[in-house]
């Protein structure tokens, strides 16, 4: 092989460089990248590609799966479309491919479930340890509607994996509340769990800005080894000390990766959606993850 070729070879491997350099510091702007000092943008999910949530990111859960809810999930509630993932919570009837009419377990014995949602999650794929989690959304907040944004460890079985709910959204006495919330195991039972929780009205926001259910709003996830701080729009909403969130095995679940899940459910503690006009959607604009440098 002649040293012309190879030098030929050689420079156009560094201009492709060059320019790899160029589109990825264009694809992540120095605002965003830098909007915390002391840390690092570690991973990002924009939500840019139209079609299905990306596989290299999300995996689906399927069917009726926790807290007696409603809806049930299928991949097809969920889409990217203009920048959004939109999941969206639909009134139809789906038919239970688990369904097994003798089973006692509530998620085999219904034939047919009369709405239908979607639950996306990062287990398996992307699981962080301390940092910030910031996301973007608009959460949808009429009755039966219960969207969430939260994490759970990746070892061992809920609660003693331990949850964070950076965001919820349900009806406390029948009141619309926002919630900011930890859990993990206490003495008990297998689902016995402690939780450290914080329960704002939604009317402490909208008396503000009556329009604030329309709008889109930042839910933060500030974690260390000592804390974890939980805000809405730069507001903290609950910190939890984690010298107390100890198992009675002496396991503490914040010390451990979590991963994320974004999930509209409907029904339960989301209230009874007979009465409210279907299709509803929960619009998420980015899911961005720092960590310290």
């Amino acid at each position: 092989m002649n040293q012309g070729y190879l030098l030929k070879t050689g420079m156009l491997l560094i201009v492709l460089c060059c320019l790899m350099t160029v589109s990825t510091a264009q694809d992540v702007p120095v605002e965003i990248a830098d909007r915390y000092a002391g840390y690092d943008l570690v991973w990002q999910e924009e939500f840019n590609d139209a079609g299905k949530p990306n596989e290299a990111f999300w995996s689906f859960e399927e069917g009726f799966v926790r807290n007696h809810e409603l809806q049930y999930y299928q991949e097809a509630n969920a889409t990217v479309k203009d920048g959004l993932l939109i999941i969206e919570g639909r009134r139809e009837q789906v038919r239970n491919e688990r369904y097994e009419a003798t089973s006692e377990d509530w998620r085999k014995n219904q034939e047919v479930a009369q709405y239908s949602s979607a639950s996306i999650n990062t287990r398996g794929k992307k699981a962080f340890q301390y940092g910030i989690i910031e996301v973007r959304a608009e959460i949808d907040t009429a009755k039966g509607m219960w969207p969430a944004i939260w994490t759970l460890g990746t070892d061992r079985p809920w609660p003693s994996n331990g949850e964070v709910d950076i965001m919820e959204f349900y009806r406390v006495d029948d009141q619309p509340t926002i919630l900011a919330n930890a859990a993990w195991k206490k003495e008990g039972g297998q689902w016995d769990s402690k939780w450290d929780e914080q329960k704002l009205p939604l009317s402490n926001f909208t008396k503000e800005d009556p329009d604030w259910p329309t709008k889109f709003h930042i839910w933060k996830m500030e974690w260390t080894e000592k804390h974890i701080k939980l805000y809405l729009d730069e507001q903290l909403l609950n910190e939890i000390d984690l010298t107390h969130t100890v198992n009675p095995d002496g396991f503490n679940p914040f010390h451990q990766p979590h991963y994320i899940l974004l999930n509209l459910a409907i029904g339960s503690n989301g209230g009874d959606p007979s009465a409210t006009n279907l299709p509803r959607t929960y619009e998420v604009d980015y899911v961005r993850v720092y960590q310290a440098k």
